[in-house]
């Protein structure tokens, strides 16, 4: 699909990887974007920086509502990229509830099928169009340091394969995008190399143009998988090690 002289929404769109996707929508020729943010107001840079071509619009992706405003307001959308998630940084056992795994699973899973089940009618309406759902390598390879969000992305890829299918027959394009370690405020705890939101976006769009069904979108990425496709054990006892290398450095 091209890119240039399209419509695209952004969830997540006012820092990271999703201001990442709007400058490069827009780089890329499309005609509008949407920059969808629980706070609108904080997409205002992003108007200042690209003028019209960006409307902010409010959306909290778990708030029914609000995703039904989003349709109405978003009927020409032909790209949708699904960025907006959460990342609580707490474990599956140690932690006092439940509430952190809730939490992610409802935004990275049920509120990512939430936004692919209300604009579905509006890509099929406009030709088919694209969804690019934005996954991470904890989402291939279980990662325990994650807590929580490993699976809430394990939940999302899968959901993303079904919904491929299921939206085959009214052309519209499904893309996986499996993310490493980027340099966002979400990954601030993370150390090693980190890669810049900018070229995730590029990387990803790259995949809508050339119809790849999922893309490794940087180094970390590619080295999990091939890392899990060479000896799964092994990697799963390296990413153990990340868990104790965690909790030791953190004193818990």
């Amino acid at each position: 699909m091209e890119i240039e002289g399209s419509t695209a929404l952004v969830t997540g769109a006012n820092r990271g990887i999703g201001e990442g996707f709007v400058q490069a929508l827009i780089e890329a020729g499309a005609r509008r974007v949407y920059a969808a943010a629980r706070d609108p107001a904080n997409a205002k840079p992003l108007v200042e920086q690209f003028g019209s071509r960006v409307a902010p619009i409010r959306l909290d992706i778990t708030k029914p509502d609000q995703v039904a405003e989003a349709t109405a307001a978003c009927g020409d959308v032909s790209i949708l990229i699904n960025n907006a998630g959460a990342f609580l940084n707490r474990r599956l056992i140690a932690a006092e509830d439940i509430s952190a795994a809730r939490e992610e699973m409802e935004v990275n899973y049920f509120g990512t099928l939430a936004m692919c089940r209300a604009f579905a009618p509006i890509l099929a309406r406009n030709g088919g169009g694209a969804i690019a759902n934005v996954l991470s390598a904890g989402g291939i390879a279980a990662s325990p340091a994650m807590g929580g969000y490993s699976p809430s992305k394990f939940a999302a890829r899968a959901a993303t394969t079904c919904i491929r299918a299921e939206l085959a027959a009214q052309n519209t394009q499904v893309v996986a995008l499996i993310v490493g370690s980027v340099d966002t405020r979400m990954a601030a705890h993370v150390a090693g190399r980190k890669e810049r939101p900018i070229d995730i976006a590029k990387a990803g769009l790259g995949a809508i143009r050339r119809g790849i069904d999922e893309l490794d979108t940087d180094i970390m990425a590619t080295e999990v998988r091939a890392n899990l496709q060479r000896d799964p054990k092994a990697l799963e006892r390296g990413m153990a090690r990340m868990l104790t290398a965690q909790v030791i450095s953190t004193g818990r």
